[in-house]
């Protein structure tokens, strides 16, 4: 999901612009001149204000310089303000905010008018850390150096500012032009955008070196913007509950409701938030690859030559699906994935364990040097002339995934004692989100048997919240009081997981009571 408009308030951005006509000094008014403009700026509610002693001489200089009439943007750094730029009276900046979903797999750039709250650019880039390790795993092996630490620091920025200079000369505008950042990533991206040593977090207890960022600027990092520009990277909230989700949070508004609600995203992990304005509950786990159409023979990611949709004739046993870009298909994504299991169990083609049968007149059913597999796609219909196969190792590999992501939410909702009819929203977030079908995911047991009215389909939250941020400053108090909400619990050491996901190994689980809408041929 590309934010096209940010909701909040119409002025409270990161960064505002002030046109200032001083009183020029006099015997009578002997103010300096750079105090006389934070007064100004004071009386105008901008306290408090700081100026870095670097900054003071050259400010001070385009002060008189202007003769005293003065456009001033200042901005926002959490517990106080500071002056970004100083430009003549006359001038009138339209600065730019930019959000970044920080992703392990793919980076999204949103650029946003900060006075008008709307996207202005947006473009995506796959993380050039990839290089380094395809899964956060390797990076983190690769990270122990601190020499090596620096080159993911380097090499992910460097992809940052490549996307951004292209942007901004598509727009004719000047890197002093973007004017705020705002950064969401998982924990792991977090601490590698910033050059942190992640090394604690893949051994127990999973501790991070820092879950709050203080906010600096851009001259404080080699990100290409406007030096002085406040830059927000969202705060952690456990090993594996990132700034996406805090983020996510932010966007879909579960925070500020008394109704529960329950937010899962799912990309690279999977990672749950259930709760209102009073409590939150978090947990996050590798439930993602497969979802997303990763880990499977011909998964891919959803981007065009990827079927995202299929349907199955139950009685022929033809499949019947849909491709992104409408060309031939190169592969199948996570909704594709899902709905292509839930047909087949519908279908008669699966089992409740997953195991693929072969029904009276049905010519799917194939066995290959991997086993049974199920024909999506004859060769003459695929980009590569070569059959598009679902093996029973595929559904295997897809189950535990499935399994993982019901276990998280089940866990969430014992945790504090509630059953899943007490929530009254589901957000689905991430890629996976936008195209989800709820009723499919429902069908196999992926997520909880509730009306269809409960689900929204919410695309990119973790874009969506950062930029909100840009536009609405007061989020960030928010923010700071749903993190202190946050009850984290760590999967990777509960044995509740466990249970429930060895129970959820089943198509659609080995409840059928957890599932009373589902038909279970």
């Amino acid at each position: 999901m590309q934010p096209s408009q940010s909701p909040g308030p119409p002025h409270a951005p990161l960064v505002e612009v002030l046109q200032l006509e001083l009183a020029p000094p006099s015997l009578a008014d002997n103010t300096a001149d750079l105090d006389r403009l934070l007064r100004a700026l004071r009386r105008q509610g901008f306290e408090p204000i700081q100026v870095r002693l670097a900054d003071a001489d050259e400010f001070a200089a385009r002060i008189r310089g202007e003769n005293f009439h003065v456009t001033v943007l200042v901005g926002f750094f959490g517990s106080h303000w500071e002056i970004v730029d100083i430009l003549p009276g006359s001038s009138s900046p339209t600065p730019l905010g930019l959000a970044i979903d920080l992703g392990s797999s793919t980076i999204g750039l949103f650029f946003i008018d900060l006075a008008d709250r709307k996207t202005v650019a947006g473009t995506s880039i796959p993380n050039p850390q990839a290089e380094y390790g395809e899964d956060i795993l390797s990076r983190l092996l690769f990270a122990r150096a601190r020499g090596n630490r620096k080159i993911l620091q380097r090499i992910v920025i460097g992809g940052i500012n490549r996307a951004i200079r292209e942007t901004l000369e598509n727009l004719g505008r000047s890197l002093s032009d973007l004017c705020a950042v705002t950064v969401a990533g998982n924990t792991v991206m977090s601490h590698f955008f910033l050059g942190l040593d992640p090394a604690n977090l893949f051994k127990e207890p999973y501790i991070p070196a820092v879950n709050h960022f203080p906010t600096f600027r851009g001259k404080d990092s080699t990100l290409a913007m406007h030096p002085r520009g406040p830059v927000y990277v969202f705060p952690n909230a456990g090993s594996y509950l990132g700034g996406d989700l805090i983020a996510g949070v932010l966007a879909c508004g579960m925070h500020r409701t008394e109704e529960i609600s329950l937010l899962a995203d799912v990309g690279t992990n999977a990672e749950v938030v259930l709760g209102n304005r009073e409590w939150l509950v978090a947990c996050a786990g590798a439930a993602g690859p497969a979802l997303e159409g990763g880990a499977l023979e011909r998964g891919m990611p959803a981007a065009p030559g990827a079927i995202d949709r299929v349907r199955i004739d139950p009685a022929t046993f033809e499949p019947d699906f849909h491709v992104l870009g409408d060309v031939k298909p190169s592969g199948i994504c996570g909704s594709g994935v899902i709905d292509l299991i839930a047909e087949m169990f519908r279908a008669r083609l699966l089992t409740r364990q997953g195991k693929l049968s072969s029904p009276p007149g049905c010519r799917r059913v194939v066995h290959t040097e991997d086993g049974p597999a199920y024909v999506l796609a004859d060769p003459d219909r695929t980009a590569d002339e070569k059959e598009l196969l679902i093996t029973e190792t595929d559904v295997e590999v897809f189950l535990k995934s499935k399994a993982a992501m019901y276990a998280m939410l089940n866990v969430a909702v014992k945790k504090v004692g509630i059953r899943f009819d007490d929530v009254r929203h589901f957000y689905v977030a991430g890629a996976f989100g936008e195209s989800i079908d709820p009723a499919m995911a429902v069908r196999i047991g992926m997520i909880p048997d509730l009306p269809m009215e409960t689900f929204h389909r919410m695309g990119n939250t973790a874009a969506a919240g950062a930029a909100m941020l840009l536009v609405d400053r007061d989020l960030l108090k928010d923010m700071e009081k749903a993190c202190g909400r946050i009850t984290y619990v760590e999967l990777n050491v509960n044995a509740e997981f466990m249970d429930e996901f060895r129970s959820a190994l089943f198509l659609p689980h080995t409840s059928r009571r957890l599932f009373p809408s589902v038909n279970v041929p």
